[in-house]
């Protein structure tokens, strides 16, 4: 496989980032999750990042160097990474279980599956239009989708009716196999993106340039139009068979059995890596890009 990817996070108007994404993968198959901790209960960046990590867990465990079913793979990841959090809650007697949501992505034979739950999104642009998008786990698009019309509704936008850490089993939508081409770009972000960048200048400005370049503009213009109060505004994106030789990864490299991993695996008992703070995730993101450039330099 042959990509480029480039993530941002920013914390807006808010106190803390509860936003968390990244990346992993082998020669043959990779893995892109982004997670929005839910506000108004305990701990959501500890949601984000333990969601995160139970689907780098599992995709390190099952993809040898590839994924049997990589749409079998989405769903039972997310759900495995609601127990996850059901059971970090009963282990520090919380009074509430931390939520998030998640959105996640497999590239593998040319092909992208995907799945999420909540209001956490997936665009997949072609050629500066839109291919495809999740549709969102609220009120507010339900609403929309069964009245046909996108006049106001009685709902706000940021109420969902599932996500991960809630009381009853959440709802996990999949979809794919999506044949790839060459330049495809696939967008992961954020409610704080999408929530104040419309879909068509999405699409429109993720399709100019190169991802480096297109996806910080994007993530800029959320910040502005969001004003003092804007939300964390996420974003990872991907250029299928694409991206200049100093921004590509290839995977060809990769023995069978390695496994490579921007995501974050410190123990969630450590109060150090419970609370990751907007510079360190800044850091990280950096130390990554980095190596990424390092690692292309190294093979021309």
């Amino acid at each position: 496989m042959r990509f480029a990817v480039y993530q941002v996070s920013r914390k807006g108007g808010r106190e803390k980032n509860e936003d968390r994404m990244g990346y992993c993968y082998t020669r043959e198959s990779g893995l892109f999750a982004l997670a929005d901790g839910m506000g108004g209960h305990p701990e959501g960046e500890v949601a984000s990042q333990l969601a995160l990590q139970t689907l780098a867990a599992r995709f390190q465990h099952d993809a040898k160097p590839r994924l049997a079913d990589p749409q079998l793979f989405l769903r039972e990841g997310i759900l495995a990474a609601h127990r996850e959090l059901l059971r970090y809650a009963q282990r520090r007697a919380l009074p509430d279980t931390p939520r998030t949501t998640v959105v996640a992505c497999v590239l593998q034979d040319g092909a992208l599956w995907w799945a999420h739950c909540g209001d956490s999104r997936l665009y997949v642009v072609r050629d500066g239009a839109l291919v495809a998008r999740t549709r969102d786990h609220s009120y507010a698009e339900l609403h929309e989708a069964l009245t046909l019309s996108t006049t106001v509704t009685p709902f706000g936008r940021n109420v969902l009716f599932t996500c991960l850490g809630s009381p009853s089993e959440p709802m996990v939508d999949a979809a794919g196999p999506l044949r790839l081409h060459g330049g495809d770009r696939i967008l992961l972000c954020s409610d704080g993106l999408w929530g104040n960048v419309a879909d068509a200048e999405i699409a429109a400005q993720l399709g100019r340039g190169t991802i480096s370049h297109s996806v910080p503009d994007l993530v800029e213009a959320a910040l502005r139009e969001g004003g003092a109060k804007c939300d964390n505004v996420t974003a990872i994106a991907v250029e299928w068979e694409g991206g200049d030789d100093a921004d590509a990864v290839s995977t060809q490299a990769l023995g069978e059995d390695l496994f490579a991993s921007s995501i974050q695996t410190a123990a969630l008992g450590d109060a150090a890596a419970d609370d990751l703070d907007d510079a360190e995730i800044e850091r990280s993101i950096q130390e990554i890009n980095e190596a990424i450039r390092r690692s292309a330099e190294k093979r021309h």
